[in-house]
Order: C-alpha cells, then structure tokens, then sequence
C-alpha cells in the first residue's frame, strides 16, 4: 500500500446548503469534532484487603461506550511503600515510553520490523463520523476515503487513564499509602495476572458485601501529538515494509513523544447497591463497585475538561420527542444541559455550528449504569435518555448534542 501523508489533511467537499437555525445560536464550536481514544490503567494498593479481587475485576471492565479502546498490554501496576506516588506515575510513563507505545498503536507497529499500516486510521475515521458527516462525505468526490483520512486527527485525542482504587473498610478509616510503582508483566509481552488472594478472601467478602465500597482517584493525560511529531513521524519512521532504518529512526525518537497531564478527579466512595447480585458471586460486588465509581469519574472528567467531552447522536421521534442514548453513566441529571451541533461545509472542511440546546427531562433519563437493570433500578429499561429543547428549531435526527460545563 503506497503511503500517504496524512500530517496536512485537505479535504475537498462539493457545497452543501443546510437548513440554519436559531441564529442567534449560530456560531462555529469546532471543526474536529474526534472521538477520543483511551488507555486505562490501575495503580493497585497490593497491601489493601480484597487487593487481589479488585485486580482481577478491573480487567473486566471494558472501555466506556463513547471511546475508542487503547489499551497497552500492561493494564496494572502495584503499589509498595516509600516513595513519591505522583512522582513514580510520572517515572512509570517516561521510563517505559508510553506515550510512543500508544503513537505505535495507532499504526498498528511491528516493533520487530518497524512495518506499520493506517488500518486502525482508517478504520476509526469512518467510526468516528456522525450520519451527517458521512452523508456530506458522500457528496464528495472522494467520498468515505475523506473520512478514512480524517483519522489522523484522532490520533491527538488519546488519553491515558491512571485510576488508583481503594477500599474503604465499613468499619475503618481508609489507609493511605506512600507508593513506589513495580510494572505487572511486560509491556511488550504477555501479561497474565495473578490473583493468589481470591479464595481466602471470597469469605471476608461475602460478609462485607452490604458494605463493600471503594474510593478511586482518577488521573487523565493527553498524548502529545502535533505536526512536528507527525511531519518527522511519516518522514523518517513510517514505512509499510519490513525496514530497519526506520525501526531504528523510531526507537531513537521514543523519548520525543510525550503524555501532558490534565488534571484529575476522586469518587465519593459511596455504598454501592447489594440488589442483584447473589452470595454466590460475590466477585460482582468489587466489579459493580469499582465500575460505577470509574464510570462517575470519567463522567465528572468529561464535564471538567473540554478536550475529553464527548458528543451523541440526537434522535427526533415521529412525534417531535428527543432522545439520546446516554444516561446516568455519563453524569446526566435533571439540570443538565446540551447544546445542539449541526455538521456544515465550509471552505473544504466539516465543521460543527451550534443550533440551540435541549436540556434532560427528569424521571426519563436512562439508567444505564452497570447492573442497574438486574438491580430493577427506576429509569433502567429506558434505552436513552429523553430532552426538553430551550432554544433552536427544526431539530432533526442526525444532529449531535455535547454537555454545556
């Protein structure tokens, strides 16, 4: 497959004329409108009770529905005494160069070869584009290859997730830890957890089942990813055949590639409902309490911070009713509020304008947090989330709303 350079993407787009609403509304919010992609990890406390249980469970929660899964091989890492905890993160990502491994990801690299390809490019630039974007795509004469270019922007939009996870005992005080990070597996190679606690403590946790609740602190980084990075990448390290230069020019330019720190955000450390799970699986209590706390911090991080948002569909029922699929998993309340994007052409490009804003109706929003339907909570059985509009008109399915901060 003969290489393109993606670093300067044009795209050539016949005009197209959408209806407009709401001008008082109409201003341009962004022309990259990405999916984002993440990689999740857990710092686990190896000195806590059930250590070994929320180990093995974390494994099991899959990525949140909005992201592109990113994952490294190496998704835990445990925590000793004695030393700095914001420090040896830090270390952890620079000495094991992180960042490059999630770049060599996105090309899908063979570290042996250096071969790469822009499957997973292509793949997630059409995955990541609304109905109109593709409905736009399709008028252009370069059709679903405009998309499959597009792709690269989504490379800038990778995060990494850092989630440290601890229990709180009903009947003590949570123990802080100072920690020194030691790498579970091998980055590159096999990793298979080891779990040696779980039937000596399957007991304890049967009877701290009603109790059972954990605290996580949730740390976000963004890979570093600009033309710079992109211009030397395709020029010196890109090839789509075995080639040992441009392996080696890649191993050599490793430490370039970078992971910036956002910000982070912790759980409450709320009591996590005993309704539906049986004593004889009592494995889904950490796996039901660990889950939901990550899904309200990954909600609180998209509310923080506007490069980690993410965007939905709006469908608009035969009867003029609005809906979304998503729901209290992603933080949705009574108060909160969207505003609506309409995808247009401009000057050979898509970009995304606001149109109006709708806002969450309570007793309709979707309960679609893990295990809600088996523990019969109220809203569960929803399928989406159902809003109110406050401004715009003309509303159509295919629009895109984004959460107002």
């Amino acid at each position: 497959m003969k290489h393109k350079l993606f670093s300067t993407i044009v795209l050539t787009i016949s005009a197209l004329t959408f209806s407009s609403a709401a001008s008082a509304a109409d201003d341009v919010i962004s022309d990259k409108y990405t999916r984002s992609s993440i990689y999740s990890i857990l710092v686990n406390h190896t000195e806590q009770r059930f250590a070994g249980e929320i180990r093995s469970q974390f494994l099991n929660i899959p990525t949140p529905d909005q992201y592109n899964d990113h994952d490294l091989s190496v998704k835990v890492i445990d925590i000793s005494k004695n030393a700095n905890y914001s420090d040896s993160i830090d270390n952890f990502i620079k000495n094991n160069y992180i960042a490059s491994r999630m770049v060599a990801k996105w090309f899908n690299r063979d570290m042996l070869t250096g071969e790469c390809s822009m499957d997973l490019i292509k793949e997630r630039g059409v995955y990541n584009a609304s109905e109109m974007d593709k409905e736009i795509a399709l008028r252009s004469p370069r059709g679903i290859s405009m998309l499959e270019d597009a792709g690269e922007e989504l490379i800038g939009q990778s995060f990494l997730l850092v989630n440290e996870i601890s229990y709180i005992d009903k009947g003590k005080k949570s123990k802080i830890f100072g920690s020194a990070l030691k790498i579970a597996g091998s980055i590159a190679g096999n990793f298979v957890p080891g779990v040696s606690s779980l039937t000596d403590n399957l007991g304890d946790m049967i009877s701290s089942l009603k109790g059972f609740k954990v605290k996580i602190t949730t740390r976000l980084y963004q890979l570093q990813w600009n033309d710079e990075h992109s211009g030397t990448f395709y020029k010196m390290c890109y090839t789509d055949v075995p080639d040992e230069d441009k392996r080696q020019a890649f191993e050599d330019y490793r430490g370039q590639f970078s992971l910036v720190y956002i910000g982070s955000v912790e759980s409450a450390g709320s009591t996590t409902s005993f309704m539906g799970i049986n004593e004889e699986e009592p494995l889904l209590m950490v796996r039901k309490a660990c889950q939901r706390a990550l899904d309200d911090n990954v909600a609180d991080l998209q509310k923080k911070y506007d490069q980690f948002r993410v965007k939905a569909p709006l469908k608009v029922g035969a009867d003029g009713v609005l809906t979304a699929a998503i729901g209290k998993k992603e933080g949705i309340t009574p108060d909160s509020k969207f505003e609506v994007l309409e995808a247009r052409e401009k000057n050979g490009k898509i970009e995304y304008k606001k149109v109006g804003e709708v806002q969450a109706i309570d007793k309709k929003i979707w309960d679609n947090r893990f295990m809600a339907e088996e523990e019969q909570a109220y809203g569960a059985t929803f399928g989406a989330t159902t809003f109110k509009k406050l401004s715009g008109n003309n509303f159509y399915s295919g629009l895109l709303i984004r959460a107002i901060n």
